[in-house]
Formats: C-alpha cells, sequence, structure tokens
C-alpha cells in the first residue's frame, strides 16, 4: 500500500511511521523493536552523555538491520557532540527539535543522512527547507513533552500547504484512525511517541505504562508556560505542585529546580507522585501493552479499514 508513499521512499521503511525521539524512553531497544515492526525507531541523544549515545548507536546495529534514527535535542548542551557521533556512525536519519537545525543540515546532510526537523509553525517549516531539511514533522500541541501553540489538526494542513518536502504529522496520534486523518490533512506519514511508551520492549518503568493505560482524555496538563517552554505531561502531584508554583509567581529559577530531574524519576525510577510523565492527549487511547510490531500493524490495518470504508461512502 505504501510502495509510493514519499516518506517510506525517503527512509526506505515498510510503513510511513517514525517513533517519536522520547528523552529516556527511546533507546536502543525501543527503537529496534519499531524499526524491525516496520517503522522507523529513533534513538532520543537528549542530553544523553555522548560515550553512552554511542554505545546505543552501536547497539541498535547488533539489534537490527533496517534504518533507524537519531533524535537531537537541539538546545542540550550535548547537541554538538550527538551531531558528530551521527556523522562518525553514518546515522541514516536524523530528527531534530528545540532550535534551530541549520548547522545539524550542513554537517549531516552531505554525509547522505535525512534530516527531518519537527516544527510546530509553518514558519519555521518553510525556514528549515530553505535550509534543506527531507522532511518536517508537524507537531501539534496535543503531543507529549514540549509542545507548540497549534492543534495538530490545524498546523498539519497548513504546513503541507508550505512546503513542498514531506510532512509528518504528529499530536494526538495513537491509532489507525489518527493516522487516516493525517493523511486526510496533507501528511505522507505520522510520528508516534505516547503510544511506544507502552510498547513491551520500551524500558521505561512500569508504572509510567500503567498511568497511560490507566488515562482518560482529560489525564495530561500543560506547565511551563512562564518558562516559555510548555510541557504536556501526565497529572500528579509534581504537576500540582509546578502549576502551583507558577501561579503564585515562582522565579524562573526557582521553577527550573523544582522541574529538574523529574522526567528521569517517571522513566527509570517511576516515581508515580513526584515524576514527570511526559504524555500526549493521546494516553486516553492507549489500552494495552503489546510489542511493537505489533502495535504498528495495528496501526497500518486500523488505517486501510477506514481508508477502505471511506471509498465505499462516496461511491
Amino acid at each position: 500500500m505504501f510502495e509510493n508513499n514519499a516518506v517510506t521512499k525517503l527512509l526506505k521503511t515498510k510503513y510511513p511511521i517514525i517513533q517519536g525521539g522520547m528523552a529516556w524512553v527511546a533507546d536502543a531497544d525501543l527503537a529496534a523493536a519499531v524499526s524491525n515492526g516496520g517503522g522507523l525507531g529513533v534513538i532520543a541523544a537528549a542530553n544523553m552523555p555522548p560515550e553512552l549515545l554511542e554505545r546505543q548507536i552501536e547497539k541498535i546495529k547488533t539489534l537490527t538491520d533496517k534504518p533507524f534514527g537519531v533524535n537531537i535535542m537541539l538546545m542540550s548542551s550535548t547537541a554538538r557532540e550527538a551531531a558528530e557521533i551521527a556523522a562518525k556512525h553514518r546515522v541514516p536519519v536524523v530528527t531534530t527539535g528545540a532550535g534551530q537545525p541549520g548547522k545539524v543540515i550542513e554537517k549531516l546532510k552531505p554525509l547522505g543522512t535525512t534530516i527531518i526537523p519537527v516544527v510546530a509553525s509553518v514558519a519555521l517549516a518553510r525556514r528549515v527547507e530553505a535550509q534543506g531539511a527531507d522532511a518536517v514533522v508537524a507537531e501539534g500541541m496535543e503531543a507529549g513533552g514540549h509542545i507548540g501553540e497549534i492543534t495538530t489538526m490545524n498546523l498539519v494542513p497548513q504546513v503541507a500547504d508550505a512546503v513542498k518536502i514531506p510532512v509528518i504529522a504528529a499530536g494526538g496520534i495513537a491509532d489507525g484512525r489518527g493516522m487516516a486523518a493525517a493523511f486526510a490533512l496533507g501528511a505522507s506519514g505520522v510520528q508516534i511517541g505516547t503510544r511506544f511508551v507502552c510498547a513491551s520492549e520500551c524500558n521505561a518503568h512500569e508504572n509510567y505504562k500503567k498511568k497511560i493505560i490507566a488515562a482518560n482524555d482529560r489525564a495530561t496538563a500543560v506547565t511551563g508556560q512562564s518558562l516559555g517552554h510548555p510541557v504536556r505531561a501526565l497529572k500528579n502531584k509534581f504537576i500540582k505542585q509546578f502549576e502551583e508554583l507558577e501561579k503564585n509567581g515562582a522565579s524562573p529559577e526557582e521553577i527550573e529546580a523544582f522541574g529538574a530531574g523529574k522526567l528521569r524519576l517517571a522513566v527509570v525510577d517511576g516515581d508515580s507522585e513526584m515524576g514527570s510523565f511526559m504524555a500526549g492527549q493521546s494516553a486516553g487511547l492507549v489500552k494495552a501493552v503489546e510489542p511493537a510490531a505489533e502495535i504498528i500493524g495495528g496501526i497500518v490495518s486500523q488505517m486501510e479499514k477506514i481508508i477502505t470504508e471511506a471509498r465505499r461512502y462516496t461511491e
């Protein structure tokens, strides 16, 4: 079905599905499972020490012979080192976020690396296209973690109208219905994060997975607006206290100190009360822990069924 799809052609994958580069979550084990399942698995460099990132890249090469990617968080203090390591290992795909990717594009594209920045606006999509990006991930505010201000429903078609490179939709997508909608909006593929936290190959703490499975439609909240870096996560004691700090006019330094280390507390330690369990609004759609390949297969099967039924409606 995807033989002529722009994203599968670009990535050399079976399906136009990218796994989100989730800090502390997206490691070699999860990324390899997604790649082996027909999507594009992505290792999140985040603030990972360079030597650890290198070991993760070496590990994924032993777990899959399929294409994979590395996500570079451009605001990280280790972003430059991450780009150097991606160049050294000729990583097939690099996604970027939280910053301007111009230098990464200049460094890696001549080496044959496919560069896909995550964007939250039409202006940024146009800018990275002009800089040489191969595709963009248009991520709506329904996503987990750091978010923009525009919904997926509105962002994706406007980005698709504005650029000539392939557009990959992200934010609030966790099943075949979301994937079918993304295609209707003008995207050629999807990026999925929250659903893959509940992959059986994901090494995130079981409490993280349980909180996602227990989530409903109002389970997430956005904090960090006062810092200019809004983040969506599952509600808990940490989120409540964070909101109180912002409401009471705490200084940016105080707020940042309070939030430091809380994602690790969630992913590694599973602290249900004081961890930052970053997740998108799609958490309410996730009902079970399954192997990554089954997750991908289920999404594609549901999408194909929806498209087939839609064709019947127009006949």
